[in-house]
């Protein structure tokens, strides 16, 4: 599994022998932790005025006491080269240039949300990501490469965005029904422009879907700590 702008800049590769990785998933609503394979699994609230320094003082306070050797971090924006290229739309400012490297005195990865948990649900072939959570969040893996997109925040209809449809804001707007109709809408769109083999749906959101195409999935949001440790594990 290779994540094409995970792999550059500062963040320099570490041993094959490193075990102990934390993984770190930011939301709009939550901001998710854990470091390695069977570590418990924290979280605390993000939100809109949730800036960089914010969430490292939280990620402090809750793994005091707890080693690790390097960082993977799932971004909700635009991740370009393994480097935040653009502020968050569900969270505060400051994360363009904060160097988290220096800030865990660790190596760092950095990766878009969608994208992480995309690495860590990927099963062969030509898959589609799908993350339904605040925001949308899009991710394509073929044959092992891994392309993220920005595609949630294009126009859809009516002058909105697909996220402004189907992110929880649209969602709160229009009520499930009318929200699941714009998700399968969308799904299928999605689907036939990237030829995708599979869909996997993921983001807290997916499970409010009820029935889906065979070739649809539901995800398991664990899989974003799979695919933060597949970040630093290419043959894993």
């Amino acid at each position: 599994m290779v994540a094409k702008d995970t792999f550059s800049g500062e963040n320099r590769a570490m041993p094959a022998s490193t075990r102990r990785i934390l993984v770190i998933d930011v939301g709009g609503a939550h901001v998710k932790l854990r470091v390695d394979a069977h570590g418990k699994i924290r979280k605390f609230a993000s939100g809109p005025k949730m800036a960089p320094a914010d969430m490292m003082r939280e990620i402090r306070r809750l793994t005091r006491g707890t080693p690790f050797d390097g960082v993977s971090m799932g971004y909700p924006g635009l991740v370009l080269r393994g480097r935040i290229a653009a502020e968050p739309h569900n969270l505060g400012a400051g994360w363009v240039g904060f160097d988290f490297a220096k800030a865990f005195g660790k190596p760092v990865r950095i990766v878009n949300d969608a994208a992480m948990q995309a690495i860590g649900s990927y099963n062969g072939g030509r898959m589609l990501f799908v993350g339904l959570g605040t925001g949308l969040g899009v991710a394509l893996v073929i044959d092992g490469e891994l392309e993220a997109t920005e595609f949630g925040h294009l126009p859809y209809k009516r002058g909105r965005s697909y996220e402004d449809y189907v992110g929880e804001s649209g969602r709160e707007r229009r009520g499930n029904r009318k929200w699941r109709k714009a998700v399968l809408d969308i799904i299928a769109h999605l689907q036939a422009v990237f030829e995708a083999d599979y869909v996997v749906l993921g983001g807290g959101n997916a499970v409010r879907m009820k029935k889906l195409p065979r070739t649809v999935r539901l995800g398991d949001n664990k899989n974003a700590f799979t695919g933060g440790l597949r970040m630093w594990r290419r043959g894993g």
